[in-house]
C-alpha cells in the first residue's frame, strides 16, 4: 500500500496547477496592476493605460474620465485572465501534438 503524506500534492493536483500557471500567473498580473493604480502610485493612470487591454480601447472611443474606474479594474483583470487562459491553452495544444 503505498504512504501519502499529509502536505503531498497528488499527481492529478500538480498537473492541473501547472496546466493554469499562465492563467494563473496573468490575472496576478492584472490584480496588481489595479491594486497599484487604486492604492495612488499610479496618480496619472500612466501604467493602468499601458497595460490594461480595455482601457486602450476606451482611450479611443471615449474620455477616459467618463468611464467607472472600478469597472476598468474587473475589466482590466478579466482581460488577463483571459491572455493567460489563451496562453495555457496554446501550451497544452502544443504538448499534446509533441506527445501524440
Amino acid at each position: 500500500m503505498p504512504r501519502i503524506l499529509p502536505l503531498q500534492l497528488s499527481e492529478g493536483s500538480h498537473s492541473n496547477i501547472m496546466r493554469n500557471a499562465m492563467t494563473i500567473a496573468c490575472t496576478l498580473i492584472g490584480i496588481a496592476l489595479s491594486l497599484f493604480n487604486a492604492s495612488g502610485y499610479d496618480p496619472h493612470n500612466l501604467f493602468l493605460m499601458m497595460f490594461s487591454v480595455p482601457m486602450w480601447f476606451v482611450e479611443v472611443f471615449t474620455d477616459i474620465h467618463r468611464v467607472n474606474i472600478w469597472f476598468m479594474y474587473v475589466l482590466t483583470v478579466i482581460s488577463w485572465a483571459a491572455i493567460g487562459y489563451a496562453g495555457d491553452r496554446i501550451v497544452s495544444r502544443a504538448r499534446d501534438r509533441r506527445y501524440s
